[in-house]
């Protein structure tokens, strides 16, 4: 399904070059539950906005269902982004004062779609990524960190991406609700998604089927768990 290549990532500031990323190569299949992890500076964050079609890479190839990523303008990026991809991000980007509801149809908003079938869909969503349908109609900042997490779930997966790509999905939520939300990930996973983590914590990338850990711009080790 993924295909990366000697992917290279070289950022400029004036006369200095840093080089991000040292030429990794990798495969994931449909369906797999794959965590990157690496410390700080290691490329994890440029490889998750490579493979979010945030960015592009210097050198390398990036396919995704055969089709080259790496070398789509901007615009085919934006709507690669829009149709491939869903975003699960650590501050989970909720309009506070607005429903639970209402954030997971946000994405439908130029689809066309009328209103009761966007609702329709964000009621589906949002009971598949485990939320409680008493809460569907609370405002986001009514709602704790796990529950908003799991919204955030929901509306990463309204568009039935290929990816679900999440980014420190668990960095601003304490333990026991950081293992709550990455059961909802594993059950995901069961049900056939295809989830890429990015995390620092190996207590949250053990909840993957395989890691891949990064350091100093290359794969280090690429391990089943």
């Amino acid at each position: 399904m993924i295909e990366c290549s000697k992917l290279t990532k070289i950022y400029k500031n004036g006369d200095v070059e840093t080089m991000a990323l040292k030429g990794v190569s990798f495969r994931i299949e449909k369906g797999e539950f794959v965590a990157i992890i690496g410390p700080s500076g290691s490329g994890k964050s440029t490889l998750m906005h490579i493979l979010g079609a945030l960015d592009v890479p210097t050198g390398g190839e990036y396919f995704l269902d055969g089709k080259e990523v790496s070398k789509l303008s901007d615009d085919e990026l934006s709507e690669f982004r829009r149709n491939q991809i869903g975003f699960v991000f650590q501050s989970f980007n909720l309009l506070p004062r607005t429903t639970a509801i209402r954030n997971v149809m946000l994405p439908l908003l130029y689809t066309g779609a009328s209103v009761k079938e966007r609702e329709a869909r964000a009621k589906k969503a949002l009971l598949y990524a485990g939320m409680e349908e008493s809460k569907f109609h609370n405002l986001s900042n009514q709602l704790s960190g796990g529950q908003m997490q799991r919204v955030a779930i929901a509306r990463a997966l309204i568009n039935d991406p290929a990816i679900i790509l999440a980014d420190e999905p668990t960095g601003n939520l304490d333990t026991k609700t950081s293992h709550v939300v990455m059961q909802t990930f594993e059950e995901l996973h069961r049900k056939g998604h295809t989830i890429i983590l990015i995390t620092h914590e190996m207590e949250v990338a053990n909840f993957a089927k395989r890691i891949i850990t990064i350091r100093d711009g290359l794969i280090e080790k690429d391990i089943k768990n």
